[in-house]
């Protein structure tokens, strides 16, 4: 090790961290602690996701046969309609939008700031409630009379059956309003609460995708809730906006639900490339390529996103005008996507690349997502469309970007801070294993949906032609596999509580400003203010192999010649 003075917050005592400031049930469901929260919206966002999870593969089950393997009887399609619309209602709502942005973002914004907190702390609890409020109401839709209108809520049909539209649809409301104080605190806190030092540009890149995805929730939302209760006042009151029967317009349905979800898809997609850009850098121990090329991207996607609505409509009967002219701004929102994967790559160049788990995910995503990119440019080409739209090709492209994009992200994000969360290091074969057996699970589950959409097989479908049944079958044992890895790293995660080392305060050789308190974090974050540098320098990060831990090495000041002792007569004398 290089001679310096080595600054570096060591192992914590047990008292000092926010997991043992205070104990009971009440302390947490109280706590104002951006910590607390974060880590009460991980077990809530898990949950759902098990929940999800489990329905997708009573699905996968299901389609093993042509006629239809795991629901029987006469009611049977009914059952798998409603399987698939609450596996996509619960993954959707529940599980990928607030993924990251409420349990890896609550936790990580104020420490990447040095901050205490966020800027409204009881604002923050508040909207952990919301989601658990709208995550009742979708639970009690899934135990009363189902829903079976797909996860959109499409009219007119949701106008019409006997489900439970109403409630699903009341939790997805109350679930908006979540999502926006989330997004409000994190544009209020990133605007107000950095420190000296920290101009935008020595922001992490965590922050800046958080803070456009966060002015995307705070503007689109709203107009996902005001649709919703249109819907429920068409449904109670028949006034006649989205009916048909009585002189409504579906498709107007259609223009207000993408207007949301399609930057919905990037409130999404945008915070796993902010884990991605810090898991790429530190386990390449390299600074990024193209900071700023990055941090704009993610403004750009934001701002992009709101203008390609329409591409999910090119066979409802737009003019040729309008289709022509949401083809072309669709090509154009792939370009800051594929400026991040190039600097992605550009940043491993040349690196020196530890394949710890974190990173085995990190490649991941970069194959996953980028397979996901480039079969949008089939569906967002006109021709191509008309054929692929509403076929398995648009299941695969969404799930290559929402699982093996925000889901493969989240959970290398997981393992990445994972240390940080709890203070404990997880086994790495174990992690390692986990991301081999999603990657291979994932590609076998959604490779074949590819072929077979491109084959005309249409998506939804409870029965199917024989002629579709091998590919149905890889699907499904894709599926068990990919649901098996995930089960791997659940495993190596909780046994880490229990029988893991404890995590140094950086164990990766990161430099952003949360490596520099003790894992856990102490209550207030930081027992002293850090000091703010560039967040991707790893010139005086070392390996300190004593410790098995990384540490911040400052050089000492150079000496000014007259200073300098070796100059000295007396040191001169003393060397004679």
């Amino acid at each position: 090790m290089s001679a310096g003075t080595v600054r570096d917050p060591g192992f914590p005592t047990e008292r000092e961290n926010y997991l043992t400031n205070s104990k009971g049930i009440l302390s947490w469901m109280f706590t104002l602690d951006h910590k607390r929260i974060g880590v009460m919206y991980l077990i809530g966002v898990s949950i759902s996701f098990a929940l999800g999870g489990l329905l997708a593969l009573a699905i996968r089950l299901h389609l093993m046969d042509p006629d239809g393997w795991m629901f029987r009887g006469a009611d049977a399609n009914n059952i798998y309609n409603q399987v698939f619309t609450l596996h996509g209602a619960i993954m959707v709502f529940l599980f990928i939008i607030p993924s990251i942005p409420g349990a890896l973002g609550n936790f990580l914004v104020p420490v990447m700031l040095g901050a205490k907190d966020v800027a409204f702390p009881r604002l923050n609890l508040s909207s952990f409630y919301l989601w658990v409020f709208g995550a009742v109401f979708f639970v009690m839709a899934l135990l009363s009379s189902g829903l079976d209108t797909g996860w959109t809520f499409y009219t007119p049909y949701s106008t019409t059956t006997d489900t439970s539209v109403i409630m699903a649809t009341m939790g997805a409301f109350i679930l908006g309003f979540s999502s926006i104080f989330t997004g409000l605190n994190f544009i209020v806190t990133i605007n107000t609460m950095r420190p000296p030092g920290m101009t935008w540009f020595r922001m992490p890149l965590f922050l800046w995708a958080t803070y456009a995805t966060s002015i995307i929730q705070v503007l689109a939302t709203p107009v996902l809730g005001i649709t919703l209760l249109l819907l429920i006042a068409e449904r109670t009151m028949q006034i006649g906006i989205f009916n048909p029967e009585f002189n409504g317009d579906p498709v107007t349905y259609q223009h207000f639900f993408w207007f949301y979800s399609h930057p919905a898809v990037y409130i999404m997609i945008l915070p796993a490339f902010g884990i991605i850009s810090e898991i790429i850098s530190v386990h390449s121990h390299k600074h990024i390529f193209g900071y700023r090329f990055i941090a704009y991207s993610s403004i750009a996607i934001a701002l992009l996103g709101f203008l390609v609505w329409g591409h999910h409509m090119f066979t409802a009967g737009m003019s040729s005008l309008t289709t022509i002219v949401f083809s072309a701004l669709t090509f154009t929102v792939s370009i800051p996507s594929a400026i991040k994967v190039f600097n992605w790559l550009a940043t491993m160049y040349k690196g020196s690349i530890s394949l710890t788990s974190p990173m085995c995910y990190g490649i991941s995503f970069i194959f996953l997502f980028t397979i996901g990119g480039l079969t949008g440019l089939h569906l967002g080409t006109l021709a191509t469309d008309q054929h692929l739209h509403d076929t398995y090709f648009v299941v695969a492209h969404f799930h290559y970007v929402m699982v093996g994009g925000t889901l493969v992200a989240f959970l290398g994000g997981v393992f990445h801070w994972w240390p940080k969360l709890f203070g404990k290091m997880f086994n790495e074969t174990g992690g390692r294993i986990s991301a081999v057996l999603v990657f291979l699970g994932f590609n076998l589950t959604f490779l074949p949906q590819f072929v077979l959409g491109s084959r005309g097989m249409p998506r939804r479908y409870a029965t199917y032609d024989p002629e579709f049944a091998f590919l149905h079958q890889m699907s499904t044992y894709g599926a068990l596999l990919l649901g098996f890895g995930i089960l791997v790293a659940f495993i190596t995660l909780m046994h880490s509580l229990f029988r893991g080392k404890r995590a140094p305060a950086n164990p990766w050789g990161g430099a952003t400003l949360e490596w520099n308190c003790t894992s856990p974090p102490p209550f207030y974050n930081f027992e002293r203010a850090p000091v703010v540098g560039d967040p991707y320098d790893f010139h005086d990060i070392e390996w300190q192999e004593s410790d098995e831990r990384y540490v911040t090495v400052q050089p000492e000041r150079k000496l000014a010649p007259e200073a300098d002792p070796s100059k000295s007569p007396a040191h001169a004398s003393h060397k004679h």
